[in-house]
């Protein structure tokens, strides 16, 4: 039977601050062959040493879960490395990475993960728990991470038909930069498979509008951030990223357009990028600071 902790064992959860657990992988170059055919580049032969471009890392360190692990939002039962919160919902808020040296495929990475905090709170749509956990990703033997990622977890009530969506954040309009991508559930069932990412919410149209109550399927926040950064490959392909930072605003669902925009600083240390809904609103916002 599956462990959880209810809102009333907060002193339990907190009990998992200071966890960790370190796990290997290899970069191998099908899942980077797989993502740029899935972000429409050209086919390429990837070569062992490519450099791998800022976010991918998230191509590896896949959560291979037994399926009698898996919970009924598809994603895996509470509990393990992180805290077991009853909680339903579950999203990926936003995470602040810095970028120290490079990555490569061919390269066998150990990531170290360890739980920074845990918070509860209770908001207008219900109780809410905010997990942290720091990820260190250091490549072939290396002393220093190579990347270092701050990942911002929030759980939430289940969605009552009488909760109220906060008021949404109208877009900057000063984009230099615009792209307009199409979230139709293929793309988002390719991505799932990239991501080895089970959570229904993105390719269970049934369960994410009669479950969850969403009016549809669910872009992965991954995904957006992962386009935002692409765009600025696609528009400064010589620049280097050293960090970058981004926060989920709002939903996005498919069967409409979105875009991701950007904006260069005037010194051109920073990029803005946000994206935006087929409504013009703000869904998730990020900064990209360049060396």
């Amino acid at each position: 039977m599956e462990a959880v902790v209810t809102m009333h064992d907060e002193a339990d959860l907190s009990a998992w601050v200071g966890r960790s657990e370190t796990i290997e992988d290899t970069f191998d170059a099908r899942p980077v062959v797989g993502l740029c055919a899935t972000l429409d580049y050209p086919h390429a032969h990837v070569d062992r040493g490519t450099l791998l471009p800022p976010l991918w890392h998230w191509l590896y360190f896949l959560p291979m879960h037994r399926q009698s692990e898996i919970g009924p939002d598809g994603h895996p039962k509470r509990g393990g490395f992180l805290p077991p919160v009853a909680l339903p919902r579950r999203m990926w808020a936003g995470s602040q990475l810095e970028f120290r040296m490079p990555l490569r495929v061919g390269d066998r990475v150990v990531r170290t993960s360890t739980i920074e905090d845990v918070t509860t709170k209770s908001g207008r749509t219900g109780s809410l728990v905010f997990v942290k956990v720091r990820h260190e990703l250091r490549p072939n033997g290396e002393a220093e991470a190579a990347v270092v990622e701050a990942h911002d977890i929030v759980y939430r009530d289940a969605r009552r038909p009488t909760d109220v969506d906060p008021p949404p954040q109208r877009a900057p309009e000063s984009a230099t930069w615009r792209r307009t991508v199409v979230p139709d559930d293929v793309l988002l069932f390719r991505y799932s498979a990239l991501t080895f990412n089970g959570h229904r919410i993105h390719y269970d149209r049934r369960y994410v509008t009669e479950v969850e109550g969403y009016p549809g399927l669910i872009v992965h926040g991954p995904l957006i951030a992962t386009l935002l950064l692409d765009l600025l490959r696609r528009e400064a392909p010589d620049a280097r990223v050293a960090g970058f930072g981004f926060k989920a605003v709002r939903p996005t669902f498919d069967g409409h357009p979105f875009d991701v925009n950007g904006a260069p600083s005037a010194d051109g240390r920073r990029v803005h990028l946000w994206a935006t809904d087929h409504e013009g609103w703000l869904t998730m916002d990020a900064t990209a600071t360049l060396c």
